[in-house]
């Protein structure tokens, strides 16, 4: 493994994962086709600080973009993260993009 960690979408598990030096760094979600609810964002406290909550909102957001999917961002991390990048705002649900004023 690379130290810029593995991604990998866990469906059992219903969460994305960011793999770094033996921690796990996650976003929860619940998927209802085609909308992909983000619920929450974990990261180890060994591993904070050093931009894995970033690095896999970016990858989340690429994925339901390229999966054609509808973003409904409720975890307070995912949302703030949308705030300081609005040129993703078109994958987000329009209810959404109100709310957060993107």
């Amino acid at each position: 493994m690379s130290d810029d960690g593995v991604f990998r979408d866990n469906p059992d598990a219903k969460r994305y994962e960011l793999e770094v030096e033996g921690g796990v760094a996650v976003m929860t979600y619940n998927f209802n086709p085609p909308n992909m609810m983000i619920t929450e964002t974990l990261v180890p406290e060994a591993l904070e600080g050093r931009g894995l909550a970033g690095r896999l909102a970016a990858h989340v957001v690429a994925d339901v973009q390229a999966r054609e999917l509808v973003l409904l961002p409720v975890c307070p991390y995912l949302s703030a993260w949308l705030k300081k990048h609005p040129e993703h705002a078109d994958v987000v649900h329009p209810t959404y993009r109100g709310i957060l004023g993107i």
